[in-house]
């Protein structure tokens, strides 16, 4: 089983940052963190807190700047320790610590700080003082397990940090007559009863079906839409299309019945019945610019609407206008009746009909409301098995009570905010693009390995207790770690231990196998040519250990703080992956001796030291990755991630692994897989051109390439040549740069595929990482 999954992870969101200077990065002397990386955050957290525009974002940068500060502090003062995974001196691993980004924790835990409502409320109830140390001690009266079991049996609670399940867990247990393990539980919670809850915050219903997913939940729907605010341009186009057109038309007759036989206005002398009309329209603008503030066109002096206005304002006043002014006023209503008609004439009205239509469209901020309404009778605490109710055109009955036109369709851009808190099977989010990408995906994934996990309890009450634990322990966020160490298992849990004996392995296996081959078949085919996430994978390998499957599922390495060694775990992935590509174009194109790689797998599992204790590296393997990168250990960033490019190379970065221990096998072939993931190195070389930092396109096209070469490499040698040459047709109808950058990548493929070297003549092996500036990125003009 892969017991090393979690170990040495990126640093970043799926990416590997290429510069030490990089957002993001970590720089390590030995192994202690630098502080360098803290002090930009804390400056950037200050910053916007002394100079954002919204009070909100402000106080928010406030709070990050304090965390920011406790962890330089920690750093400084010897009580953090980044790079562990205890890196708070006075916590054990199983704490959830409060951690920011890049990984460093700040030296408080999740589940500290001040009482939350539910406490207070529960201290009230109970009649202890408001303080987490008589709320535990409550806890184990009669009066508080009997509301533990209430909690249990009714399933009406939340479970944000897993600290939160553990006196239910003690609660079950002492039901269940397990009393050495409630006691045992209880001992090693004790020392943290005055610091941390322990205890879960009550909930209106149970949650929901375990087989549904959602992204987002309802309520989060409606707090994107409620911060939405109305769009100024459409807002300003209206008011425009509503009132100062139709002031402009009423400005543009009066000054016509001055015009005479030439057709020329002021041509006739203006009586006092017009001026005085005149007057009350002068009037009329001051109220409708007072209210009306959105659209200012109408105040710029070269507008026709100002000239005609201020004209109007001198004839009023018995002021003659120059010849200038009457020039400009001329030449006003000369284009405004030539563009559009004179008022009243057909031309005219017709085009005044197409826009009155067009400014009785609600805007988006309008139906924003609406789809809010209908939103706001929902439960906010999950998501909604059916948003098409919440998408729907606007009813009668809602047209009556807002005003809105019945039948007006909802946006797709609010539709997509609603669609995000779909509750349904994972395989349906990805199809309806609820879930676009394989980060998304890994981010769902916790609720359904949840789901399986808890699967192997028969007791239901149990089922749903570590169905919540793991979805929240999903939650917790990883750590910076160095030296191979691994991230803390959610089977390292206290309470989580204390009911093992509790569970029905066998009952369990199954579910997990099935789990593990279909969330495998899903991340491969929904997302090819992208690279597995690490939180996806350390989800794949919770499912591998569950099904008893021998699955060494192998996490993305941080090239900024790779220290030149890998866990055996890789060998044993390079292993199971010459086993399935032996002889195949995969071990042609990238020139890989399988042969060798198994000897060397079999000489380290056989060795003295593998029998005596099980190696914490694998020597060979990092020999072997230095060795075809062909660079030095340690040199730089770039040279770190040409090693870490081989290791990925070797494994195929968890493919065979899937395919082989999880028995994946993708409905719709390799070969449309293969095709898909080509897309993929198209897109990603489009965005190299003109792009001044290019590397991290040229890294994305490069893992796609590989995951095209592997899924090559399986299908039949007949449907791969049909598949090479539609290659070359899909790389003929990109842009010109596309092209013309892929060319010597396809030329070395189809050498490769002809039995001779990827980079003879003009063909080039295409590999993410380069210690020099990459071919890849070089304009083909030049």
């Amino acid at each position: 089983m892969d017991d090393d999954a979690g170990q040495q992870h990126s640093s970043g969101a799926g990416t590997t940052p290429t510069t030490a200077a990089s957002v993001g990065t970590v720089a390590f002397i030995g192994t202690a963190a630098s502080a360098g990386y803290p002090q930009r955050q804390l400056a950037r957290a200050l910053l916007t807190s002394a100079a954002h525009a919204d009070a909100g974002t402000r106080r928010r940068a406030e709070a990050r700047a304090d965390r920011w500060r406790a962890t330089l502090a920690g750093m400084a003062d010897g009580r953090l320790t980044i790079g562990s995974r205890t890196p708070v001196a006075a916590l054990p691993a199983w704490v959830t610590p409060e951690v920011l980004r890049g990984g460093y924790a700040t030296g408080a835990a999740g589940a500290e700080g001040p009482l939350q409502p539910y406490e207070r409320e529960a201290a009230a109830r109970a009649g202890v003082p408001a303080a987490r140390g008589a709320l535990f001690a409550h806890s184990l009266t009669e009066a508080g397990l009997s509301r533990l079991h209430e909690l249990l049996d009714s399933g009406c609670y939340d479970i944000e940090l897993p600290e939160e399940a553990a006196l239910l867990t003690v609660a079950w247990l002492v039901r269940a007559g397990d009393t050495a393990a409630a006691l045992e539980l209880l001992d090693t919670l004790e020392p943290f009863a005055d610091r941390l809850r322990f205890t879960p915050r009550p909930a209106d219903r149970p949650a929901p079906d375990a087989e549904a997913l959602h992204r987002r939940t309802v309520g989060d729907a409606v707090t994107s839409l409620a911060h939405r605010r109305p769009n100024p341009a459409v807002e300003a186009q209206q008011e425009a299309l509503t009132v100062w057109q139709p002031f402009a038309d009423r400005l543009l007759a009066h000054w016509l019945e001055t015009a005479g036989d030439g057709q020329r206005v002021l041509e006739r002398e203006p009586d006092a019945d017009w001026l005085e009309r005149g007057a009350a329209l002068l009037r009329r603008y001051r109220e409708l610019a007072d209210a009306h503030t959105r659209c200012t066109k109408h105040r710029k002096p070269k507008e026709n609407l100002a000239i005609l206005r201020g004209a109007l304002d001198e004839v009023v006043a018995g002021r003659p206008l120059d010849a200038r002014r009457l020039g400009l006023l001329r030449h006003a209503v000369e284009s405004m009746t030539r563009r559009r008609g004179r008022p009243g004439s057909q031309r005219h009205t017709e085009l005044r009909t197409r826009q009155a239509v067009q400014a009785a469209r609600p805007t988006h901020h309008a139906l924003a409301q609406l789809v809010l309404r209908r939103l706001a009778v929902l439960p906010q605490d999950t998501g909604t098995p059916d948003v098409r109710p919440l998408t729907a055109a606007v009813s009668g009955p809602e047209a009556e009570e807002t005003g809105l036109p019945a039948g007006t369709p909802v946006p797709a851009t609010i539709g997509r905010v609603v669609e995000a808190a779909l509750s349904a099977p994972i395989a349906t989010l990805v199809e309806r693009g609820v879930v676009p990408s394989a980060e998304a995906l890994a981010e769902l994934v916790p609720q359904l390995v949840a789901a399986t996990t808890a699967r192997s309890h028969p007791d239901p009450a149990l089922r749903t207790l570590v169905a919540a634990n793991h979805r929240a322990f999903g939650n917790r966020r990883s750590l910076l770690l160095t030296d191979l160490t691994s991230q803390v298992r959610v089977d390292e849990l206290p309470w989580v231990r204390a009911v093992v004996a509790h569970r029905a392995d066998e009952d369990g296996r199954e579910p997990a196998r099935l789990a593990l081959r279909r969330l495998g078949e899903l991340a491969v085919q929904a997302f090819p040519g992208t690279l597995l996430p690490n939180p996806l994978v350390r989800e794949l390998a919770v499912l591998a250990r569950q099904s008893g499957v021998d699955a060494p599922f192998v996490e993305e390495l941080a090239a900024d703080i790779f220290q030149g060694t890998f866990s055996p775990k890789f060998l044993a992935a390079a292993r199971i992956a010459a086993d399935l590509l032996g002889g195949t174009l995969y071990e042609r194109y990238y020139g890989i001796d399988y042969a060798a790689v198994l000897d060397l797998a079999e000489t380290e599992s056989s060795g003295v030291l593998a029998r005596i204790r099980r190696p914490r590296t694998s020597k060979g393997f990092a020999e072997l990755c230095v060795r075809r990168a062909e660079v030095g250990r340690g040199r730089s960033v770039a040279a770190n991630g040409t090693v870490v490019e081989q290791a990925q190379i070797l494994t195929t970065h968890n493919l065979a692994t899937l395919v082989t221990r999880a028995g994946i096998h993708p409905a719709p072939g390799w070969d449309d897989l293969a095709l898909r993931s080509f897309t993929t190195v198209c897109r990603t070389t489009a965005r190299i051109h003109g792009n001044p930092y290019p590397v991290t396109a040229v890294k994305d096209a490069a893992y796609a390439w590989r995951q095209m070469l592997f899924q090559l490499s399986l299908c039949d040698p007949a449907t791969r040549t049909r598949t090479l040459a539609r290659l070359d047709e899909e790389a003929a109808r990109q842009p010109g740069h596309v092209t013309s950058r892929l060319a010597p990548a396809l030329t070395g493929l189809r050498q490769a595929a002809a039995g001779t070297p990827p980079d003879a003549g003009t063909g080039r092996l295409l590999l993410g990482w380069s210690t020099g500036p990459h071919w890849l990125a070089r304009d083909p003009r030049s």
